[in-house]
């Protein structure tokens, strides 16, 4: 099963992602796609380590997603993926301009092949104006493409506002 949690910040998505991991009874793998270039950004991270549960594996891949995805994903495992969102970032902000399309497209071939269950947690950036500056408007529209494509793929699609969920794709158990 294929699963993607979309939100703005502070929705609850990754809450909400860790639930859901948690309840699955599974071994759980959190793929963690964040770098800590600031101070803000590590606390974040700490903050999101804090409430993983200690039995969970880590793996840490910023650029690489397919990759990852490929070599962990299993039957009897789910695979937890924060989140799509600073992966494309950490691909827009790349020197190899073509890296991102690459690795997009080497997502998006690698989903139907895998076992298991994975969550994909995402920010949806579309919601608001459109951004000042030619990357700003890169970024939103490279998210907002990449949630729809992986939308259409997915079995089920959740909105988190406000940390309630709204099924907007599958069942909500």
């Amino acid at each position: 099963m294929k699963e993607l949690i979309i939100g703005g910040a502070r929705s609850g998505k990754s809450a909400l992602a860790e639930q859901f991991a948690q309840e699955s009874g599974l071994e759980v793998v959190y793929l963690a796609t964040a770098t800590a270039e600031d101070k803000e950004m590590a606390e974040r991270i700490r903050l999101h380590q804090e409430r993983r549960a200690e039995n969970w594996s880590l793996v840490e891949e910023p650029f690489h997603l397919a990759e990852a995805l490929r070599a962990n994903a299993d039957d009897d495992r789910v695979l937890l993926i924060d989140c799509l969102t600073l992966w494309t970032t950490n691909l827009l902000l790349n020197e190899d301009p073509g890296l991102f399309q690459k690795e997009r497209d080497a997502l998006l071939a690698c989903l139907p092949e895998l076992p298991g269950r994975q969550i994909f947690v995402s920010n949806e950036v579309g919601m608001g104006i459109v951004p000042l500056g030619e990357l700003n408007r890169r970024f939103q529209d490279e998210a907002g493409w990449l949630n729809q494509a992986m939308a259409v793929r997915c079995d089920r699609v959740i909105l988190t506002v406000a940390g309630l969920p709204h099924y907007l794709k599958g069942a909500s158990t």
